[in-house]
């Protein structure tokens, strides 16, 4: 297997829980893990590019990128493949050297191309099923964390 080079993650059911709260005022909020954060900051230092490749635009997610110096962020992604794609060809990346996590049936197009594909333990069945790596914890909960620590060793 090529050496991944670049993760690449869903936000909604990977770094969160996939559940969203609405303020009095209407604004969204939603909930990150500090494992999860500190798994992306270790990432980074070991030298992996991250990529957030989202179906929604918030601004959670801008915030997320800048407080984790994340540039790579497709937002309002209706096709995750063509953001991998995307990404992996602004990063001069071989799609067999990014990892993709995803937790839900828009996430499986982009997971059959990269070199790994991953999946929280609480993803939906037709993820689990093609996930080469799944995470023993849940989407928020830590996922990531586990899967950058994969990665790294």
């Amino acid at each position: 297997m090529t050496s991944i080079k670049a993760v690449a993650l869903d936000v909604d059911g990977v770094l969160t829980d996939g559940d969203f709260l609405w303020g009095p005022d209407g604004q969204e909020w939603k909930r990150f893990s500090f494992r999860d954060v500190m798994g992306v900051s270790e990432a980074r230092r070991a030298g992996l590019v991250i990529a957030l490749i989202s179906g929604e635009d918030t601004p959670i997610l801008d915030r997320y990128a800048s407080k984790m110096g994340i540039e790579d962020i497709y937002r309002g992604c209706k096709d995750k493949a063509n953001a991998v794609r995307e990404f992996a060809g602004k990063r001069g990346l071989l799609l067999s050297e990014i990892a993709f996590m995803g937790d839900d049936i828009n996430d499986i197009d982009a997971m059959k191309l990269v070199g790994l594909s991953a999946a929280p333990a609480d993803a939906h069945a037709s993820v689990l099923a093609i996930a080469k790596f799944i995470s023993g914890k849940a989407g928020g909960h830590g996922a990531v964390r586990e899967l950058m620590d994969f990665v790294i060793q």
